[in-house]
């Protein structure tokens, strides 16, 4: 018996699952690419916490649906980033980039889900150097 989206938790009617870590961010470049805010909120657990915009935090995936409403709102455009190995223990995972620009790094805590997809638990964007911060 396949579930009906009036039984479906709010974000994962249509979307495609994350089935591995590292899909996330192909999908989250995809969804981004498509003007999609509601899509990229949906490979965020319920209660997640980015590190953005710079300096602050956007906790839960409504206010990350919010933001990136914003963020998308100007059309931007993401490439993919080859991401560097995951880091694996159980249910959780670590899974990062290097971003095109050179500037840090970008790193994300992503926890298996009881149908076995992977989300988003905490997000790193970006990483402000040291010799940098105020």
């Amino acid at each position: 018996m396949t579930e009906t989206p009036e039984h479906q938790h709010e974000g994962e009617s249509a979307y495609e699952k994350a089935m591995r870590p590292e899909d996330i961010t192909r999908l989250f470049v995809e969804r981004s690419n498509a003007g999609d805010a509601a899509g990229v909120a949906a490979l965020y657990e319920e209660d997640a916490v980015m590190a953005y915009p710079p300096g602050d935090r956007t906790v839960g995936r409504e206010a990350i649906r919010a933001l990136w409403e914003k963020v998308l709102a100007n059309r931007p455009r993401f490439e993919p980033e080859q991401p560097l190995p995951t880091l694996v223990s159980g249910d959780i995972a670590l899974t990062s980039t290097p971003p095109g620009d050179g500037a840090g790094a970008r790193a994300q805590v992503v926890r298996r889900q009881p149908d076995g997809s992977w989300l988003r638990l905490l997000d790193q964007p970006e990483f402000v150097p040291p010799t940098a911060a105020r």
